[in-house]
């Protein structure tokens, strides 16, 4: 490897770095108490050298907002594997649910933090294009659905933001304890099973009865 490949290397890894240290602080202290002073601390850095990567926290905030959409979208282009349209939706519900359990800061900075959307509506406007990519294949998903008789009565782009707001509520009660808690009181769940498999389940039941 030469000289300027580890440069190159070097670079990367810093801000892999960076984001990752950011990701912690924006979730643990909330992004208004964290400052770029605060971010160079953690990874042992001059605040100066953060500018080198990044205008200010605004825009660190938003690069992890996009890691997280590629990581979502990559496994949904997968699924472009799955010919019936109705399993492809719910092989699309899974790995949703999936990945909110399994990378739950992500999950927090893409869907509940407010604060990358504020830069997406400020910067980017229409051109929105991780977080639109993974819409629009839920939404070409629904639409190949309504094309072999399923949600005949609904338009296709409200019946995509319907099944994207109930998926969100579920993992985001999931994230947060709510779901199990409400569901030991008033929940049966089999064995070898979860709450959140269950209400998947059931919502599976509803839209199979949506023929």
């Amino acid at each position: 490897m030469g000289i300027k490949e580890r440069k190159e290397k070097h670079k990367e890894e810093l801000k892999l770095k960076i984001l990752d240290s950011a990701k912690n602080l924006f979730l643990k202290q909330g992004y208004e108490a964290t400052s770029l002073r605060k971010i160079a601390e953690q990874v042992e850095i001059s605040p100066t050298t953060i500018y080198l990567y990044y205008k200010d926290k605004s825009d660190i905030i938003y690069a992890l907002h996009q890691e997280g959409f590629k990581m979502l979208g990559a496994q949904f282009i997968v699924l472009l594997q799955v010919e019936d349209p109705f399993e492809r939706l719910m092989a699309m519900g899974r790995i949703y649910m999936a990945f909110a359990l399994e990378n739950p800061d992500f999950y927090e900075l893409m869907f509940i933090m407010k604060e990358p959307l504020d830069f997406v509506e400020k910067h980017c406007g229409s051109e929105w294009e991780e977080g639109e990519f993974a819409f629009t294949a839920l939404v070409n998903t629904v639409a190949a659905c309504k094309a072999v008789g399923y949600f005949k009565q609904v338009e296709v782009n409200n019946m995509a933001l319907n099944i994207w707001a109930i998926m969100h509520g579920l993992c985001s009660l999931k994230l947060q304890g709510h779901l199990d808690h409400v569901a030991s009181a008033h929940v049966t769940v089999p064995e070898n099973s979860t709450i959140l498999d269950e209400a998947f389940d059931s919502l599976v039941l509803i839209l199979k009865s949506l023929k």
